[in-house]
């Protein structure tokens, strides 16, 4: 079985959710993590940073920057450390990444071949490892596609990185490779234009020549 690295922090199975499909659980706001996705409102909020607080006097607080799933734009809010949050319940499925235009990037369900999309401002830097026919975990809220799960690693081609320096000292070893989905990475000096590596998706690290 593919392991999986989870953006949000939490992560369920489709036949868990049937009934739970567009739901909210209450979390206490201290046990807030990044990458959790929450409700206020009307709005569906990604927790990009946490800062918890006690100041000398007086109550703690949670300190949250966040991005609207739906509408891209960025927020900051802060939680007393009693409030109580709503966490939206999230539904996955196994869908097929297709392409990207100006309209946002494009899945296709492996079940019922349904396709939808999502806005770039929704996934972040995990576009950096989206490739064409490949499969991935896509999160729902209700009927709504919230975000997605990347495997552990992914394998990706060298589009370009310099050419290896004859006797270059051991420090100098590294060098930037430019992928084909345009992520850039360190690499070592014997990996050439044309190679496949292996990248991690939780850090960005090289890990391998495929």
């Amino acid at each position: 079985m593919k392991a999986y690295a989870t953006i949000s922090s939490c992560f369920y199975g489709r036949s868990a959710l049937r009934e739970g499909v567009g739901s909210v659980s209450s979390i206490q706001a201290t046990r807030l993590r990044k990458g959790m996705l929450i409700k206020l409102g009307n709005d569906l909020l990604r927790l990009l940073e946490l800062t918890h607080l006690t100041p000398g006097k007086g109550r703690g607080y949670v300190q949250a920057r966040m991005l609207n799933i739906r509408s891209g734009a960025s927020a900051d809010h802060k939680f007393r450390s009693e409030d109580t949050v709503e966490r939206a319940v999230l539904d996955d499925r196994e869908m097929q990444y297709l392409y990207e235009d100006g309209g946002g990037y494009h899945f296709m369900d492996t079940e019922n071949f349904e396709q939808t999309h999502m806005l770039g401002d929704a996934l972040g830097n995990a576009t950096r490892y989206l490739i064409p026919n490949g499969l991935i975990r896509v999160q729902f809220y209700g009927e709504e596609p919230v975000g997605i799960d990347l495997p552990k690693t992914v394998e990706l081609k060298v589009e370009d990185t310099p050419p290896s320096i004859k006797g270059a000292t051991a420090s100098a070893q590294i060098k930037p490779a430019t992928l084909e989905t345009g992520l850039v990475v360190q690499v070592p000096a014997f990996i050439n234009v044309g190679d496949t590596i292996r990248v991690n998706t939780d850090t960005g690290d090289y890990q391998s020549r495929v």
